[in-house]
């Protein structure tokens, strides 16, 4: 008796039992791994790897194609552009591996996706201090409070901000070396922190490399949401990396490129008009700015949970 595939190709058992017959060799191969890890993994992938070649009918020309675009992603990547997290990121990899590994916790902030453009250099400012360093766009005043899940202040912890101009570039994707839209500082004794940024815009993810052209194919937008990324660290809490995204922004109706926002992270960035004091006396002349205040919780590590 003849078998349907799920691509509605009709093979015979005897072609099945010579696809599954491979699938066990190739499970085999890794039984003799060290690590069980390790070994899990190996089976596991190769399992699902081979459940969808034999799922989609995959052609040879398909694999071909497959191979090309894997290959022109190894050579568009470099130290300032990851195009495989990219990859990651649009086919909701990412945030699926986010979910997995930072599990709602009595209230803690949620997670969401890194990105391609954190850098670990980047420079150290005081708090109230500008990590625009010259990036255009309109001034933005963030802070909060950061606190572990019984309620209590974490001082000294390290928080990473990094953000786009409004133009919807990070400074690495220029070529002169900028520093910009970046910066680490620390929240002080009572786990308060502030900083001046820049108002997010809507942005593209880039898309002129084997993703884009996958999104374009698909009929997908490249992008993303309004936001402004954090990573948040302190000794016995567990790693926070998220972004907080602009309420209001269209784009978040419309879906974000890479599946990253959560009602939770969606804030008020508030308009002050042209000569409203700055919290910090800041002399802002007849700009406008906005503010906006994210208050964050920390998760104990996962080893204390």
């Amino acid at each position: 008796m003849s078998e349907t595939t799920h691509a509605g190709t009709t093979i015979s058992p005897e072609q099945a039992a010579v696809e599954q017959e491979l699938v066990n060799t190739v499970v085999a191969s890794f039984d003799k791994t060290q690590d069980p890890r390790l070994k899990q993994l190996m089976q596991a992938l190769t399992r699902h790897l081979h459940n969808f070649l034999r799922e989609v009918r995959l052609t040879e020309e398909e694999w071909n194609t497959a191979i090309e675009f894997l290959t022109a992603s190894g050579h568009i990547t470099d130290d300032k552009r990851q195009e495989f997290i990219l990859l990651s990121d649009v086919l909701g990899a990412s945030m699926q591996t986010i979910a997995i590994n930072n599990q709602a916790y009595k209230g803690a902030t949620e997670a969401t996706v890194f990105g391609p453009f954190f850098t670990a250099d980047a420079p150290e400012i005081a708090l109230g201090g500008d990590i625009a360093g010259g990036a255009a766009g309109q001034p933005c005043w963030v802070e909060g409070t950061i606190t572990d899940t019984e309620g209590r202040p974490v001082p000294g912890a390290r928080l990473e901000v990094w953000e786009a101009d409004e133009d919807g570039f990070y400074d690495v994707q220029y070529t002169d070396n900028r520093v910009a839209g970046r910066a680490h500082l620390f929240a002080d004794e009572h786990g308060k922190y502030s900083f001046w940024g820049l108002i997010p815009t809507p942005y593209p993810i880039p898309h002129d490399g084997p993703v884009g052209k996958m999104l374009e194919a698909a009929g997908r937008s490249p992008v993303r949401a309004s936001h402004l990324h954090f990573m948040v660290t302190a000794p016995g809490l567990r790693t926070l990396v998220t972004h907080i995204f602009v309420e209001g922004d269209p784009q978040i109706e419309i879906g974000d490129s890479v599946f990253g926002v959560k009602d939770s992270l969606i804030k008020r960035f508030e308009p002050q008009p042209a000569g409203t004091p700055a919290p910090d006396g800041r002399d802002l002349g007849n700009q406008t700015w906005a503010r906006t205040r994210f208050d964050v919780v920390l998760a104990p590590a996962p080893a204390q949970i």
